[in-house]
């Protein structure tokens, strides 16, 4: 189904190609492997898809960002955490076995925590990483979809020799 206008609603780069392939099945059948089609329809198509690259760069930008926050945010809260066990261990005075014992405690929760640091950090960099490689997929896949639709178009089009 093609709308009378691309811009009717706002399309994903995937349903776009999709009305591209339906433009060309759509089209009349002549011999030689040639399909006559709307120009008019597909150069609408073509443009939206244009329009459409920009935003899913800016999307994958978007999850760029989005990394840089989720690990700024890890640090903080490791270094939150950190600094709560240090405090801790200096708020504890006392005799000596409490003493080496709060030391002891403190150790273990400065290393809990930095264990746990390096854990948020390489969950979030492993979490963008995959987004961002997803995103690199989809946009690689439909940029090699366009460039062969694109070479098919070209070859459908009969030049000014063969008219």
């Amino acid at each position: 189904m093609i709308p009378n206008s691309v811009e009717d609603e706002k399309m994903t780069l995937d349903e776009l190609l999709e009305q591209f392939d339906e433009l060309l099945d759509g089209g009349i059948k002549i011999p030689g492997k040639k399909t006559l089609v709307d120009v008019e329809k597909l150069r609408a198509v073509v443009d939206e898809i244009r329009l459409n690259i920009p935003a899913e760069i800016k999307q994958a930008k978007g999850i760029v960002a989005d990394r840089a926050d989720i690990i700024t945010n890890a640090k903080r809260e490791a270094d939150g955490i950190i600094r709560n066990a240090e405090e801790r261990a200096k708020a504890m005075v006392a005799q000596e076995e409490i003493v080496k014992l709060s030391q002891a405690k403190a150790a273990e929760i400065i290393a809990g925590a930095q264990t746990k640091s390096r854990e948020m950090r390489k969950a979030a960099q492993d979490f963008v990483d995959d987004i961002m490689r997803r995103a690199d997929e989809g946009l690689t896949a439909n940029l090699g979809e366009v460039r062969k639709t694109r070479a098919a178009l070209k070859q459908q089009i009969p030049t000014a020799k063969e008219q």
